[in-house]
């Protein structure tokens, strides 16, 4: 029962981590940053990554590793947005870590629908056939341009003096 819960809630935050960044990532590329939705993502991503510690497991997993890279990314995030107000070279900072910690969690993903979604299971059943290379690669090199159009979109925002305006809704 116990599992199941934290299963439960563990796939739903992470979800809404992913939608949130998505939207993040989105409103980036057009050259703004709302506190709120980052705040949001920021929270979710956290909690996703802190909740996948609690699984019951036997030995140190990939996704152990993938979960600590993601808690370093979010450690420079949040300093980028919360201590540093994105002055200077913390709006870069930001928009690079936070588009790395959606990255990272789509990565999750890809390799838990290869997982659990029984025709992607059954085209790649060990995770190194083909498709889900493939599949890994396209979502490696969509983020690749979604960090790209974010960093110029945000560009827009660096006035004169070097401190970037965060919307507060």
């Amino acid at each position: 029962m116990m599992l199941t819960a934290l299963t439960l809630s563990h796939v739903l935050i992470s979800l809404a981590g992913i939608l949130l960044g998505l939207v993040i990532a989105n409103r980036m590329i057009a050259g703004r940053i709302d506190r709120r939705p980052n705040d949001w993502f920021l929270g979710a991503t956290l909690a996703t990554n802190v909740s996948g510690f609690f699984f019951p497991v036997q030995e140190f997993l990939p996704s152990h590793a993938i979960g600590i890279v993601s808690l370093v990314v979010l450690g420079f995030a949040g300093a980028a947005i919360w201590r540093h107000r994105l002055r200077g070279a913390w709006l870069k900072t930001y928009v690079v870590t936070s588009i790395i910690a959606l990255y990272l969690n789509v990565f999750v993903l890809v390799v838990q629908l290869f997982r659990h979604v029984p025709i992607l299971h059954r085209l790649a059943p060990s995770e190194s056939e083909p498709p889900f290379q493939l599949a890994q690669l396209a979502t490696l090199v969509a983020f690749v341009a979604i960090g790209i159009f974010s960093v110029k979109g945000v560009k827009k925002m660096m006035p004169d003096a070097g401190l970037a305006p965060v919307a507060a809704a």
